[in-house]
């Protein structure tokens, strides 16, 4: 009986030590296959590509500061909406679009809300001018904004002699 209980002994700790190191294997294997998750999704080529387009995009701005001598952005709201009739192929759709304006520094601040009315309508014929379908996608307002952009550069470029807006921006644009 004292063998029997001797040899059960001696069988028990190997099992034990069996599940020790089975458990420990197991735990090393979750942990690795965690760690190589973590740096596939964490630090795949995103970094890189990132980083090549910081490059550029700080190549792209330095030239951008240089042009506008580092002031900063000011905005200039339009005092009211522009709201107008376009019209569409199965009915008139009513447009209501808010405008601010992008200048750099408080002189074009001040000189941009000197000509307010000036750029009102340059804006509302530029606005006025458009087709129903180009403003129902997003291309289309982008395309919009861009002609506003020109449209107002151009108005002010003849009475001031240099350009004082850098961005037209839509606040609020909605087309029923």
């Amino acid at each position: 009986m004292a063998e029997e209980l001797e040899l059960n002994e001696t069988n028990a700790e190997p099992k034990k030590g069996n599940k020790l190191i089975l458990f420990g294997g197991i735990g090393i294997v979750v942990a690795i296959l965690i760690g190589v998750g973590a740096w596939f999704f964490l630090g795949s080529d995103d970094q890189t590509v990132a980083a090549d387009s910081s490059d550029s995009a700080a190549g792209s701005s330095e030239q951008m500061e240089s042009k506008t001598s580092g002031l900063e952005a000011n905005y200039v709201g339009m005092p009211r909406p522009f709201l107008f009739n376009l019209p569409g192929v199965d009915r008139a759709r009513l447009v209501e679009i808010k405008v601010q304006l992008m200048v750099r520094g408080t002189d074009d601040e001040t000189m941009v809300k000197k000509h307010i009315p000036l750029i009102e309508d340059a804006l509302l014929t530029t606005f006025s001018g458009a087709d129903v379908q180009k403003l129902s996608t997003q291309a289309g307002k982008d395309e919009m904004r861009q002609l506003a952009l020109l449209s107002v550069q151009n108005t002010l470029q003849s009475v001031t002699g240099k350009t004082v807006v850098e961005k037209v921006l839509f606040t609020g644009f909605v087309m029923q």
